[in-house]
């Protein structure tokens, strides 16, 4: 069954997150263990920005590590949820932390303004991939940074296929490949790019608690392409029947496909083809976050 349109209902979106921001500390699991894994990573580079930008800042979890790293810098907490930014507020130390609800397609920055911009598990709500690094570029100043994570088409593959069993709708989000992020990079006129990609799979009793967990986390369907209304109980459990032939060791696992990627806003880029880099898993090594309902 081919799937109808694709396109992230903005406005549906922001409310879903606004409603999800007292409940999304506890279901966030897999975004605090990437969002740590995109911080180690700054160990390897030399920086000192004067202006950050946590884009898809939440509910502050990484602008506090940031805060700390580089206490000196100015950070921008900016997120299109007003609700997530309120609870920011009451968990940031606001010395040196700005507040800022916008649309990250459509930043309200002047050019050449920032240093760094630092993005965890947000690009994959942007509906135009393309302009959105086309405004990063603008805001970065020269040799400014870019480092984010997204998710990538092998995302909560287990629950499409269990859908697509059921109707031809939009139930998941489709998200991009790795290569052609780092294309839309390249581009854009950013230099050095450098991805690479990493599974994690969470387990559930349930397929319930998982869809609890995307609805907590603001993160279930706002595509345009989705059935309107309520999905009738027969529909859901025949979905829920067609995910259980996944099921391992009683556990139904949830797959995620996290994309790194990073890039330096260099006065001139090379114009060479883009290349990019994936890493291999077993040459990583890492530890699976369980969130098991057990």
């Amino acid at each position: 069954m081919s799937e109808k349109n694709t396109v992230i209902d903005k406005t549906l979106a922001r409310r879903s997150f606004d409603r999800a921001a007292s409940t999304y500390d506890d279901a966030a699991v897999l975004q605090r263990e990437v969002g740590e894994r995109i911080l180690e990573r700054l160990d390897l580079l030399r920086i000192q920005p004067e202006v950050i930008l946590d884009i898809g800042s939440g509910t502050g979890y990484c602008t506090r590590f940031l805060s700390k790293r580089y206490a000196s810098a100015n950070i921008v907490s900016m997120d299109f949820s007003m609700q997530m930014l309120k609870t920011a507020r009451n968990q940031v130390d606001v010395s040196n932390n700005h507040f800022v609800c916008a649309d990250m397609e459509r930043l309200p920055f002047v050019d050449k303004s920032i240093d760094f911009i630092f993005s965890n598990l947000t690009v994959q709500w942007c509906n135009d991939l393309s302009s959105l690094f086309d405004e990063f570029k603008r805001i970065l100043k020269v040799d400014g940074l870019i480092m984010f994570s997204t998710f990538g088409p092998d995302t909560l593959w287990e629950l499409r296929e269990s859908w697509q069993s059921v109707d031809d709708f939009v139930h998941v989000n489709n998200f991009i490949d790795l290569h052609n992020i780092g294309d839309a990079l390249f581009y854009a006129g950013m230099g050095d790019v450098v991805m690479d990609n990493e599974p994690f799979t969470l387990t559930y009793k349930e397929v319930k608690t998982l869809m609890k967990d995307l609805k907590d986390i603001g993160a279930h369907n706002v595509n345009a392409g989705r059935p309107h209304g309520m999905t009738g109980k027969a529909h859901l459990q025949k979905m829920m029947t067609a995910y259980e032939k996944f099921r391992v060791d009683g556990v139904l696992p949830a797959t995620y496909e996290v994309i790194y990627g990073h890039a330096w806003a260099l006065e001139k880029v090379k114009t060479k083809e883009p290349q990019s880099m994936s890493i291999p898993l077993d040459s990583i090594g890492f530890d699976v976050p369980d969130n098991s309902d057990s």
